[in-house]
């Protein structure tokens, strides 16, 4: 049998694990079950992450770094920057109608890593790229358009960021996009008065076009 190396194991576990704990939860990911899944000794998850707690902070990157591609991708690149808030939150949105279990996954991982010690470290550290990434956004916006912030990228981030998770617990415990569109809107308006802008309700796109990839 030809050798793999763990360059080429690591996208094959991380999707694995992933399929794995989106159809059965997280507690059914033990290093064990995901090998199966994959069909490879157990060894291999191991030689490749070092640890479960390993493969799971992979799972969250990997999670993350694809929702954060697909809001990146929307950022218009000549426009105000109350436009450009509005259409990187409907960005957000639209990954949470198309990818639910995306975000429940990482919901689930964030609330098990609070309880596992050894994953404690790794959730933080992924909570604060996170919000630097949501920063970074922010202030790009608002260096390209020359607006002046009325507080840092970082409290701006940590304000949507904290509303958008609770439209995201809404959703996928008691689903109605029209209130969570609405929401949506009133938290993007008391975003863009946080930045510094006019206080109104701000027109979010209601529909974006999506290329997402949803978790089977």
């Amino acid at each position: 049998m030809a050798h793999v190396s763990a360059a080429q194991r690591r996208p094959q576990l991380i999707k694995a694990a992933t399929e794995l704990m989106t159809r059965e939860g997280v507690a059914a990911g033990s290093t064990r079950a995901i090998a199966t899944e994959l069909g490879v000794a157990q060894a291999t998850v191991h030689y490749t992450f070092g640890t479960k707690e390993g493969l799971y902070r992979a799972v969250m990157e990997q999670l993350t770094d694809d929702l954060v591609s697909q809001v990146r991708r929307s950022a218009p690149e000549s426009a105000g920057f109350e436009k450009t808030l509005c259409t990187l939150a409907a960005a957000l949105f639209q990954t949470l109608r198309d990818q639910p279990k995306s975000h429940q996954l990482l919901t689930e991982l964030t609330m098990f890593s609070l309880h596992t010690p050894p994953l404690r470290e790794a959730v933080e550290s992924h909570y604060r790229e996170v919000i630097g990434v949501t920063a970074g956004l922010v202030a790009e916006a608002a260096a390209r358009t020359d607006h002046s912030l009325a507080c840092s990228p970082e409290t701006i981030a940590r304000f949507v960021l904290a509303g958008f998770e609770g439209i995201t617990a809404q959703h996928l415990v008691l689903p109605d996009e029209d209130a969570e569109y609405a929401c949506l809107r009133a938290l993007i308006s008391a975003a863009v008065a946080l930045a510094g802008g006019k206080l109104h309700l701000v027109d979010v796109p209601r529909d974006q076009p999506s290329d997402a990839s949803p978790v089977s």
